[in-house]
Order: structure tokens, then sequence, then C-alpha cells
């Protein structure tokens, strides 16, 4: 989506606004996934087939690290390797934890990383301040429940586990990022892009002051939905919502979002939900929402801005 904006706007008229409470720390490395997915993408370094890390990438470090995984202790997160991080990919970590350490704060950390590789939008972290998402799934034992990391659960555990419950852990001490509440109030318009809206959106608009802000530009707010006909097209939206009790639909994306946004815009193959939609508060714009390259993207991005 951001790709398909930059198309159609200059760099530097556009601000993101990312999450980032499935940052973690692997290794002594605090790694930042969603920024680094926004800034890798931006700067056309994406491994187009993962969807994540960089293109061309090796594994050497990781194959490395395989050998002590035998000799490392119960309970020990020395030595795995199950979050894969790439030998250039490391490097970005490296930085990001060493400035970390120098008393940086995220917000600086990021602007740092996207002026090194050459990015013109501003990327913004949600929050300077720590925040992990958290879900409660199936235990090992019947009719047991455990609570398990973001990273556990979707690279780990490969989102195959029916989650019973999401939380933002500490999300209530930590205040919007610099930058965040002043780019709300500016813009033209506010974009809430089509991703996962309890576990990457979710944690945004969970920020003390910053759902708000969103919500007082509501007659502003186009949100593009992540489900098409019932499905997400990537992750476990769709599970999600249903384990969750939403409806795996337009209509629960707009029940959703409705204190939020005031327009939703619905791939073709939902066309038949607009009046559910428009019940629902928002307006509807049915047209094609697939990004299966730049050209789509760039449609769906004029699209958006014309809505």
């Amino acid at each position: 989506m951001l790709r398909g904006l930059t198309s159609v706007l200059a760099p530097s008229e556009i601000t993101a606004v990312v999450n980032t409470a499935d940052d973690v720390v692997l290794h002594g490395l605090h790694v930042s996934p969603d920024i680094d997915t926004v800034t890798y993408t931006l700067a056309e370094a994406i491994d187009p087939e993962r969807g994540w890390g960089l293109a061309g990438e090796t594994w050497d470090a990781m194959d490395a690290l395989d050998r002590y995984s035998d000799v490392a202790p119960d309970g020990s997160g020395a030595g795995q390797s199950w979050f894969r991080l790439g030998d250039r990919d490391l490097a970005t970590h490296l930085y990001r934890t060493q400035r970390l350490a120098e008393h940086a704060t995220l917000s600086e950390v990021t602007d740092e990383v996207a002026r090194a590789w050459d990015v013109g939008v501003r990327i913004l972290p949600m929050s300077d301040g720590r925040v992990e998402t958290r879900l409660t799934v199936a235990g090992p034992d019947a009719g047991t429940s455990v609570e398990i990391g973001f990273q556990d659960y979707f690279v780990g555990r490969r989102h195959s586990v029916a989650v019973e419950a999401v939380r933002f852990a500490d999300v209530d001490e930590c205040a919007p990022a610099p930058g965040v509440l002043e780019s709300l109030a500016s813009a033209e318009k506010v974009l809430i892009c089509p991703s996962n809206p309890i576990v990457s959106i979710g944690p945004i608009l969970a920020v003390p002051g910053l759902g708000q802000a969103v919500a007082d530009r509501r007659r502003n707010v186009v949100a593009v939905s992540p489900i098409i006909a019932g499905a997400a097209v990537r992750g476990p939206a769709d599970r999600l919502m249903t384990e969750l009790g939403h409806e795996a639909s337009v209509v629960g994306v707009a029940r959703l979002y409705a204190p939020y946004a005031s327009t939703l815009v619905v791939d073709n193959t939902d066309a038949h939900h607009v009046a559910a939609v428009e019940a629902e508060g928002l307006r509807c714009v049915v047209a094609p929402t697939l990004m299966t390259g730049p050209a789509e993207a760039a449609a769906l991005a004029r699209t958006v801005l014309d809505a």
C-alpha cells in the first residue's frame, strides 16, 4: 500500500505510523519486524516472496547458531533459530540495539535507519514505549490455556493454534511517539492500511491518545479492508477475527473501524456487502483491492486518496 502511495505522492508528503507491539528481543538484539518491513519495502529491498527480510539474503549466522541448540539448557533462549534473521538483516538489529543502549529513542533510531536506506517517507513508531502483544492460546493439556508472545504465535507456532484472547501489555503506560499526534492532526487524509485489524492496527489504536486522535479525524479517515471474500490475503486475520468473536468479512471489519473511519474500501468481490457495511455507519467504496503488482497498488492508492 505504501509503495502504491509513493507512486502517486511525493514520499515527503507521507507519514507512516507503524505498529511496534510485535517487537522482540532475540539473541540480545532488538528486532522491530513491522518497522523493518516498511523500511525495506520502501527501499525496494524487501524479499518479495517471503514478504519480510531482505531480497538475496543469506543465512550463515542462523545455520551456525544451530550448532548450539542441543547444548543450550532448558529455558534458555540461546541457540534458538526458529526466528530467522538473515546475515545482512542482522546489521539493522545490531545498529538499533547499540543505539538504544546509547539511550537513543526508538523514534530516533527508526529515522536513522530510514535515512540509511534513503527512504523518503517519514516512518514513526506508534510509541517509544515498550508494548507487547500477548495472546492466550490452548495449553498443552486439555482445558488449559497459556499466554504467549506474538512472535511465538506467528512464527514459532506458525499461527496454527486457536487464540482465546489478545492483550497489549503495558500499552497504558505508553504515549504516542513524537510527531504522531501532530501528523494525524495535520494530515489531509488518514489511511488505515489493509493490515490485520486485531494485531497490527489494534495496538496502534490502543496507545493512549492515539486512537482518540484518529477518531477525531474520522471524517477524513479511509480504511481498506484486509479481508477479501471472507478471507485474509496473507496471514491469520480472518481466523483471528472469528476466534475472537468478530465476523470475518468486510462487515466485521466495518464494525471494528466504525469509531475511527468514515469510509471503508472493499474489493469488487464484496460489492454485495455495500448495504451491510453502510449500515454500520461507514460509506462503502468498491474497487479492486488485491495488489498483485505496482500498477494495482498505485490504482488502489488513487482510489483511497479520492475516496
